[in-house]
């Protein structure tokens, strides 16, 4: 198997409720020598492609539509031709950031596909399916690939445990229930990529759980 993962980080801003703040986003690529999937799309085009480098982008994969994580994804599929794949639910958060309110409608990019809970895109000959995890965003998603031993958990899940809540569209009970049912099963030894910061692991967080 030749898949693999390449990361970077990429500074920029994330702004909700009238409020900016200064952040550090990790880029995910996943893929072989030929192709790949990038998984958020923060800040910079020039730095996810240094990251892809010439390799085929297959999808544009987003773990929830805060702008941190999707500012950069129609440019990015204007330079890739590659689709925006995102839950339907991320339409308020993602509205924020691409669609204004027009004479005849909403106007701005739109995403291409719909992401589901079980829904699998294949690259680089390994499959990564999406978890619907909602409660930092109601369609946040994180994408497990079980042949890397790894999960994409965005800022649903930590170094320390579940994302922040307390902002529009969020709800920390439902974050935390989302964990446990959806990412605590998988094996305790599954490294955990996330949005922000470290690594860690599902067993890490799962013995962590009971000081939430």
């Amino acid at each position: 198997m030749s898949a693999r993962v390449d990361h970077a980080v990429v500074s920029g801003t994330f702004s909700l409720d009238g409020e900016t703040f200064e952040v550090d986003n990790n880029i995910w690529v996943v893929g072989d020598d030929n192709e790949c999937v990038v998984i958020d799309a923060p800040h910079d085009v020039d730095a996810i492609m240094e990251v892809v480098g010439t390799r085929a982008v297959r999808a544009i994969l987003l773990t929830h539509a805060h702008d941190d994580h999707c500012r950069v994804a129609p440019a990015l599929r204007q330079r890739t031709t590659a689709p925006i794949m995102l839950h339907p639910d991320e339409r308020p958060l993602w509205s924020l950031t691409h669609l204004t309110d027009g004479a005849d409608g909403p106007e701005g990019e739109l995403w291409d596909v719909d992401l589901g809970d079980g829904f699998e895109v294949q690259v680089g000959g390994v499959t990564l399916t999406a978890l619907h995890t909602p409660g930092h965003a109601p369609g946040a998603v994180c994408f497990y690939a079980p042949a890397l031993g790894c999960l994409f958990s965005g800022d649903t899940l930590f170094n320390g445990g579940p994302g922040a809540t307390g902002r529009s569209y969020s709800d920390r009970p439902t974050l935390e229930g989302a964990i446990k049912e959806k990412l605590f099963g998988l094996p305790d030894d599954t490294v955990v990529h996330t949005g922000h910061g470290d690594d860690t692991t599902i067993g890490a967080e799962k013995a962590a759980s009971a000081d939430w």
